[in-house]
């Protein structure tokens, strides 16, 4: 069965999402501080929190769902099950790969996003239309 490679994308678009990741974690933590010291900096740290996981989170399913699709569509597990390498090393591949395709992880990906966005989007209307 033919099946389709990803393509990796470029360290500068990898970095982008990772980066964007780590200041939205930075700015949720700094959301307690800043509620301290002005209100329009908590706010702002929020919604550019906020905006941070939505491109991070979104990202991470759309690389869950790329790898996912290719474990299925390659039946590596089955042909690791199948192959005379040292069953130690065998043991290993069928872990890493029977647990990417039995892992929560696109569904917590889209669990984040989903209500990141829609608080984005609540937390906008409140601010700004309300």
């Amino acid at each position: 069965m033919a099946h389709t490679i990803p393509t990796p994308h470029t360290p500068l678009v990898r970095n982008f999402f990772f980066w964007s990741g780590v200041v939205a974690t930075v700015l949720y933590r700094a959301i307690i501080i800043m509620n301290h010291v002005s209100a329009f900096w908590a706010e702002i740290f929020w919604y550019v929190g906020t905006a941070g996981f939505i491109l991070y989170f979104a990202h991470r399913y759309q690389i869950a769902k790329r790898r996912g699709r290719l474990l299925t569509e390659s039946r590596l597990l089955e042909k690791v099950k199948a192959s005379n390498i040292a069953p130690e090393d065998q043991a290993a591949f069928e872990y890493v790969l029977g647990t990417l395709q039995t892992s929560k992880e696109r569904l917590m990906n889209i669990i984040i996003f989903v209500t990141s966005a829609v608080g984005l989007i609540v937390g906008a209307y409140l601010d700004f239309f309300r």
